[in-house]
């Protein structure tokens, strides 16, 4: 019963943690603060909903193929992120061209 309670709320937690993301990314400005706000809701949304899935697995090995597809998803959208923000970021002069005056 104690397990089921704490399963339904830790999911109820990553729910509410996607649509914060989601209304991030929406009502956000620009890419960087979209970006900020979709990640990091995103990804503790998932440990959430992982912790919650992992509460009712009938063996170990669900719960590390849980906890694997958790760390996979935070190393992605960690390295997709850097990449669409590098993308997004204004032109750096070069190192070696004269300053403008």
């Amino acid at each position: 019963m104690i397990v089921n309670i704490a399963s339904i709320l830790l999911l109820i937690a990553g729910l509410v943690f996607f649509a914060a993301g989601t209304a991030g990314l929406l009502r956000l400005p620009d890419v960087h603060t979209r970006l900020h706000a979709l990640t990091k809701a995103d990804n503790l949304g998932l440990g959430f909903i992982a912790t919650g899935a992992a509460l009712q697995a009938q063996d170990l090995w669900t719960v590390l193929k849980l906890a694997l597809i958790w760390l996979l998803v935070l190393a992605a959208s960690a390295t997709v992120s850097q990449l669409i923000a590098r993308t997004a970021a204004p032109p750096r002069p070069a190192a070696d061209a004269p300053a403008e005056r």
